[in-house]
């Protein structure tokens, strides 16, 4: 089951460029930026509301993101959706034909388990599925 927006994902070329402009042109408060993905990743998580806005820049231009990068520029990456159960969540997609990025989960530093619904499958829209630990 969804509970609820937890994140946008915006790409960007330069994390701390792209503070700049979230931290004194919106007033959006830097809870704190993490390396993830082993350092290949770098993101900013700016909290609004009950959800975050995430900048997220690659140190890797031949992943995912850096290839989005490099053919669509800056601008909205992912939506991602807290879920209670993420095995559920994937079962319950593959069910109804959905195309996965991830069959299943992968961890990141925060313990949180994560996977990545294809664009094919949500009508142009990379979506991301969260499950916080201990949900």
């Amino acid at each position: 089951m969804l509970l609820r927006l937890d994140h946008i994902g915006i790409a960007v070329q330069n994390v701390s460029d792209a503070l700049g402009f979230f931290e004194r042109a919106l007033g959006m408060k830097l809870d704190h930026v993490a390396l993830e993905e082993g350092g290949r990743t770098e993101v900013a998580f700016l909290p609004v509301g009950g959800s975050e806005v995430e900048l997220v820049q690659t140190h890797d231009p031949e992943s995912g993101l850096g290839k989005f990068l490099a053919k669509r520029g800056e601008g909205i990456h992912h939506l991602c959706f807290e879920v209670d159960d993420i095995h559920a969540a994937l079962a319950r997609l593959r069910e109804n034909g959905a195309q996965l990025i991830d069959e299943t989960p992968r961890v990141n530093t925060s313990g949180m388990q994560y996977a990545f619904i294809h664009p094919k499958s949500a009508h142009g829209v990379l979506i991301e599925l969260y499950q916080k630990p201990n949900s």
